[in-house]
């Protein structure tokens, strides 16, 4: 494995856990790309790409948008909390140049917080 390569337990693997995220998680936009999160059981934070052909038709186009954006994660995973991560890219992040798509990540990767846990209302319990 190479030393800037993702490691195995900083992606998400698992179809059960895309599908968790697109249907119970946070969501934050920007003009090129749109993220879900949510907490995750593994201690730290985790990433998965969705970038369809809706986005573009061209693979080179796709390819491109997920290696900016796991150099986006792999910038940003010290600072992030525990949580599963899935970016989805909007059409107009194909046309934009490699430093904006950069920047627009990484003000989304610093808003990420994590959710509250089921139960945890925020009370003092006595």
């Amino acid at each position: 494995m190479r030393a800037a390569a993702l490691p195995r337990d900083a992606r998400l693997r698992r179809a059960a856990d895309f599908a968790a995220l697109r249907t119970v998680s946070g969501r934050l936009g920007g003009r090129c790309f749109l993220l879900r999160f949510g907490n995750n059981d593994a201690g730290t934070a985790r990433l998965g790409l969705a970038i369809s052909k809706r986005c573009s038709k061209r693979a080179v186009d796709r390819n491109r948008i997920k290696r900016l954006a796991r150099e986006a994660f792999r910038r940003a995973r010290p600072a992030l909390p525990p949580v599963d991560i899935l970016v989805m890219a909007r059409d107009s992040a194909v046309g934009e140049p490699g430093s904006v798509l950069l920047a627009e990540l990484d003000g989304l990767f610093r808003r990420i917080r994590p959710l509250k846990r089921e139960g945890a209302d925020g009370t003092i319990v006595r």
